[in-house]
């Protein structure tokens, strides 16, 4: 019955997405919520605060849990492991106004489609809808399966048959009514928020409170001037925020708002077409697209005609994009499902720009609107920067724990203060007063800006080498990354290839290779013919646009396209067809020309395109592919595939050559068949292998140096490809991925067919001098190279996408073990880039991924540091882009967040000493009932400080990578060590000169007199009978303790900021930032001035006492010990790598990242790595290794 209960009351909220949330459900209760109004005002407002922090609290405090069904307010907590909570209220939706025609009877249906979540949501006979809106989605609550469900795009398990024929004639203005009030306007409406809204949740964060709090405080003691300063400079903080804040807001609000209010088309069942804002659209509906530039305020599937799309805005690529009609088949399987990993090409994506619609004989280009809102693919991404991913960083949950630890330190500040007071029984308003001022002086409320500091300088130094960056805390992670996976064309390549030559295949025997370097025209054949025409080219603009491959590959054909508008006047083919003719360089091709009908275009899902065409003039109907070698000769009969087809290939891949295969079949068509209803399958089977496109991919000047770079960092860099394996290794070897005296193992699995269980092949490829025998070697030979620690196995994995997908289901057991040593991962679908990118980061990796934007988007966004190399300033595909085309970025974004990553340290390190010397300087004074003045805590926490915070992260990455990296945890031995060591040495230096001055024959406790008397004179002070009071400035500041204690805690700042500013190896030396080197000079000029100029009205300024000038060189001596003891400590000890790895060899300390744990048993195992054997899945028996939850170990 309990078990019936919790499920009632706890549900899941889009299971097994990136956004899954776990719900519960909670009842308002009338009493609880009247306490809970009494304990606002009893304790003035500060557990309204506690809530606003706590939302779970609120609920759990308001609320009594209940069934989801009954439920007003839900709570919501994330499913990772931040388990962030969040409060929602459940709203309803009355139907009852739009006064239906369909009322309240239990069989009726308000919506058209019966298996639509609408119809099963609406209460009868109230008609209305229960639902909440989380992240800006609507949910509604499904009476039958009783749960929230998602609305606002239809149905994934309608078939292609249902999407054509319940919305292929639209909805009825009725079901249109509906769907408007249920799923919300077709709008991503991002609000632009108010100032006043960002300025209350900026001065509600719980370190403004805290330091409203401090301030508070330290006003009511009478420090104004220095209370004053920290407000100026909070109140300029948190307007900088603000303006920040707001500023982004605005941002994206312009990027989305163009798309809200577009003049569309549609057409309903009872009106038919006329045209409205786009804001009205609803799933279901019928938009008609006609002209030419369409801005697509939807994602819609294409019903009828095509289209051709710039995706640029979604992929950060502007290549045209050619999009087919969803095929109108009579089958139940989903439209999704039946187009496999193609549907992309069915669906028109909201953001996206229809630059040509190409309408058929039945009438204009129709789309049925899919999804709208938030829930298209543009509003996905707007999702993504509104509500971003937490990112499970170390560095910032060891920052709240080592707050936690000032704080308790605070508190036993303010045990000691109460003991002191109560001991000399002072008032007790003075004892709290005084106990909770140094229970503030422990905790700089600067500390979380110090953080960010580092980021902010690194960012802008990004923005000025062309990187751009919307996830600016993503940085500091850059400094920690271990292994980069690069994608290879147009990243590690050259993204125009260029043609090399044409292998022609006739009676199933390979034929003399024609070469493109020759300058004679390619003669008339069937390879011409699908060299001119299977591409998915356009002309736009009297100019030829398309994707670079299909472009080089047709201009090598002589041939010329025609614009549509003027070709078909000409000739007897449909509207739709794009042409192509021989050019006047062609050599005599017996042909007018070639129309090409319809196309399946190309995805790297499948490997291939395919297009049906017609010769001018004639009824001869072909088609022709081309793809993969693998996947198009798997379509082409056997007989007409050479025999040493898998010889020839090997020859030019090994070499580096990118390899397309072609075919060609005769179609028996009438004229009167429907193209765009023709199954894919039906028409690509028994082709004609045509021969071999053979395409030079050559490497980036910059590619080399990069990945030697890396190499030399000890940075792993792997590629991940959609390309032909011996192609990717070619080039893994060619650029230094690989080296040469490197064995590459291939790895081989196979699914289980019948009783044979799935197996696994190593074998070792042969090596390609020998295999390159007697041919022209155009690769770029490269020099050997030294090869680093990490290589000393001397062995890499390469493997493909079947083998991985078939590794991962069943041989999860050995995944870690490839994955160690695994380099090469070609014919890798976009799915499986982003699962092995996980399956990396699951091993501890922190994984940089680099690729162009347009198959890879969810690997960059898989991966720690994703960058998308993109003419685009900021493309919503990663959180990283690169304007300049090549992997330069790299290693610089690097650079920079290890210099981010230092530097956050550092200022954090900084900020801690500062608070714990002024805690110790404040509780020696305590000690005697006394105070530093405020003048001297302007000067600390001002004039050094805070402008030691604001230009110690000015100091830039140094150039070279250092073969480590910079720890990556606060709570670590050597940060740890250096805050106590610090800590003590600053500690003993107070103590000795508080002790000492005492000992001085001239000391005397009640001293007022500032002047300094002649020098003949000795240095009396008379006693004066009172009592310290905090208000009596005379008595609570005025004594030699103060005066010593303020210069040592001072210019102790001083020395922490300079010892604490590392530079190499990952940032410059401290001279080199010239602004933070200047400022320590005059700050320690300006302390020095003030310690020994004999002015009377400066000691009157700064409420110090004057002492003989041997003890000021005292007071200089014990400084310059300090300095030289703090200096010896951090860099010589503290800082010395070599003494670090010498403690953990003696201590036998091994790292605990589980890619360290598997690099170690794989080095004691003398089977591994395996060679020229088969092992097979053991059916028998579960998979023993399950792969640990992520965690950050650090490891250099």
């Amino acid at each position: 019955m309990e078990e019936k209960s919790w499920k009632d009351h706890h549900a899941l909220l889009n299971p097994r997405e990136e956004n899954e949330l776990e719900i519960f459900g909670y009842k308002t209760q009338g009493c609880r919520k009247a306490m809970c109004i009494a304990g606002y005002i009893f304790s003035c407002g500060a557990l309204l605060l506690l809530f606003y922090w706590k939302p779970a609290w609120d609920v759990w405090a308001n609320c009594i849990p209940c069934n989801l069904q009954e439920a007003d307010v839900i709570l919501l907590r994330t499913t990772d492991e931040f388990q962030k909570y969040t409060r929602k209220k459940v709203t309803w939706i009355d139907l009852s106004k739009l006064n239906l025609s369909v009322r309240d009877t239990s069989d009726s249906l308000f919506i058209a489609d019966k298996d639509s979540v609408i119809n099963r949501a609406i209460m009868k006979p109230e008609l209305k809808v229960r639902s909440i809106q989380v992240q800006k989605i609507w949910y509604i609550w499904d009476l039958s399966v009783k749960q929230f469900q998602k609305v606002g795009s239809l149905d994934d398990s309608n078939s292609c048959y249902d999407i054509h024929d319940k919305f292929g004639n639209g909805l009825t203005r009725e079901e249109q009514n509906i769907r408007r009030l249920v799923c919300g306007p077709n709008a991503i409406e991002v609000e632009i928020r108010p100032i006043w809204k960002l300025l209350f949740k900026e001065i509600l964060n719980p370190f403004y409170v805290f330091q409203t709090f401090t301030l508070t405080l330290w006003l009511s003691q009478g420090y104004v001037e220095y209370s004053v300063a920290i407000i100026i400079l909070s109140v300029i903080s948190i307007g900088l925020t603000v303006y920040d804040l707001r500023q982004q807001s605005v941002k994206l609000h312009d990027l989305v708002e163009e798309h809200n209010k577009v003049q569309v088309t549609a057409c309903t069942k009872d009106e038919g077409c006329k045209k409205l804002e786009s804001h009205y659209l609803v799933p279901g509906d019928i938009l008609v697209l006609e002209g030419k530039k369409h801005a697509l305020p939807c994602d819609a599937i294409l019903i009828d005609g095509g289209c051709i799309v710039d995706e640029g805005m979604l992929t950060g690529e502007s290549i045209p994009v050619t999009k087919t009609p969803l095929p109108h088949m009579e089958n139940t399987k989903s439209w999704k499902t039946h187009s496999a990993e193609d549907y992309r090409r069915h669906v028109l994506f909201c953001g996206t720009e229809v630059i040509q619609t190409k309408p058929t004989g039945k009438g204009p280009v129709r789309a049925v609107v899919l999804q709208t809102g938030f829930n298209t693919a543009k509003g996905d991404l707007v999702r993504s920067i509104l509500y971003p991913k937490p990112m499970n960083f170390k560095l910032y949950r060891d920052a709240f724990k080592f707050i936690i630890i000032l704080t308790l330190i605070g508190v036993l500040g303010l045990i000691y203060t109460v003991c002191v007071y109560v001991q000399h029984k002072k008032p007790v308003a003075e004892t709290v007063a005084m106990a909770l001022l140094l229970f503030t002086v422990s905790v700089p409320p600067a500390i979380p800006a110090a953080l960010t500091t580092g980021i902010v300088y690194a960012q802008k130094r990004l923005k000025n080498k062309k990187i751009f960056c919307i996830s600016p805390q993503r940085i500091n992670i850059c400094g920690q990354i271990n292994l980069v996976c690069f994608d290879k064309t147009g990243t590690l390549t050259e993204d125009g290839l260029d043609l090399w030559g044409l292998i022609p295949s006739e009676g199933s025997r390979f034929q003399n290779v024609y070469s493109f370097a020759s300058g004679t025209p390619l003669p008339w054949g069937l390879p011409c013919g699908a060299m001119a025409s299977c591409h998915s080219l356009i002309v736009l603009d009297e100019k030829i646009q398309g994707d670079p491959l299909d472009r080089k590959m047709f201009e090598c054909t002589c041939w010329e396209m025609e614009d549509s508008s003027t070709a078909h006047s000409k000739a007897a083919v449909p509207d739709t067809s794009v042409i192509v003719k021989p050019g006047p360089n062609t050599r005599n091709a017996p042909v007018d020309g070639i129309a090409i009908l319809h196309q399946f275009p190309f995805s790297s899902g499948l490997q291939r395109m395919s297009v049906i065409t017609q010769q001018l003039g004639k009824d001869q109907y072909d088609l022709y592919m081309k793809g993969a070698p693998e996947m198009v000769t798997s379509f082409c009969r056997p007989e007409t595939v050479p025999i040493d087809f898998v010889k020839e290939l090997k020859v030019y891949t090994t070499q580096g050559f990118r390899v397309i295969a072609l075919a060609h079949r005769a179609l028996n068509m009438g004229k009167d068949v429907e193209l765009d209803n023709l199954e894919r399958e039906e028409v690509e089977s028994d082709l004609t292998f045509l021969g071999l496109l053979i395409m030079e991919n050559r490497l980036k000047a910059e590619t080399k140096p990069v990945l030697e770079e890396l190499s030399t960092a000890r940075i792993r860099s792997v590629m991940i490809t959609g390309d032909n394996l011996q192609t990717a290794v070619t080039v893994a070897k060619n650029s230094g991925m690989i080296s040469k005296t490197s064995k590459v193992i291939l790895i081989e699995a196979n699914e289980p067919e019948g009783p044979t269980p799935a197996s696994i092949t190593w074998q070792l490829m042969e090596d390609s001098k020998q295999m390159a025998a007697g041919i022209t070697d155009t690769c770029v030979n490269i020099e050997e190279r030294t090869i680093p620690e990490r290589e000393s196995n001397n062995y890499h994995f390469a493997l493909n996408g079947k083998s991985y997908q078939i590794i991962v289901k069943h041989f999860k057991s050995l995944l870690p073990k490839i994955l160690v040593n695994g380099t090469v991962f070609a014919r890798m679908s976009p799915g499986q880039k982003s699962s092995l990118i996980e399956e990396f980061q699951k091993l501890n990796y922190y994984v940089g991924m680099c690729g162009d934007g347009a198959n890879d988007c969810g690997a960059l966004k898989m991966a720690h540091a994703g960058i998308s190399l993109s003419e685009q300033e900021a493309s919503v595909a990663s959180p990283f882009t690169s304007q300049v085309p090549n992997i330069e970025c790299v290693p610089e974004l690097i650079r920079e967040g290890r210099a981010a990553l230092v530097a956050s340290f550092a200022v954090f390190k900084y900020l801690t000493l500062y608070g714990l010397t002024q805690f110790i300087g404040t509780a020696l004074l305590y000690w005697q009932l006394q105070i530093f003045g405020n003048y001297q805590y302007l000067m600390q926490d001002v004039v050094i400080t805070l402008l030691v915070c604001l230009t110690m992260s000015l100091t830039q990455a140094y150039p070279k990578l250092a073969p480590y990296r910079p720890p990556g945890q606060l709570i670590s031995p050597p940060l740890l060590l250096s805050v106590i060591l610090h800590t003590g040495i600053t500690a003993i230096m107070l103590v000795c000169g508080f002790l000492l001055v005492k000992q001085q024959p001239w000391y005397s406790e009640m001293a007022n007199h500032r002047e300094c008397p002649p020098a003949t004179h000795s240095l009396t002070i008379p006693n004066r009978n009172g009592t310290a009071n905090a208000t009596d400035i005379p008595s609570s500041v005025l004594s030699y303790e103060d005066t010593t204690l303020w210069p040592l805690t001072t210019i102790n700042c001083i020395i922490l900021a300079f010892v604490f500013s590392k530079g190499k190896p990952f940032r410059k030396p401290i001279y080199t930032n010239y602004i933070f080197s200047v400022l320590l000079l005059t700050q320690l000029g300006i302390c020095l001035f003030l310690l020994f100029a004999d002015i009377n009205a400066v000691y009157k300024g700064m409420q110090l006492l004057c002492t003989p000038t041997i003890w000021r060189v005292y007071i200089l001596i014990m400084l310059l010990v300090t300095f030289c003891v703090s200096f010896f400590v951090e860099d010589v000890v503290l800082q010395n790598r070599h003494l670090w790895l010498l403690i953990k060899k003696c201590c036998q300390f091994r790292s605990h990242s589980q890619y360290r744990k598997w690099q170690r048993k794989l080095e004691k195992d003398p089977t591994w790595p395996p060679l020229k054997r088969k092992d097979f899945a053991e059916n028998s028996k579960n998979e023993i290794y399950i792969n640990p939850i992520y965690e950050h170990d650090e490891e250099n």
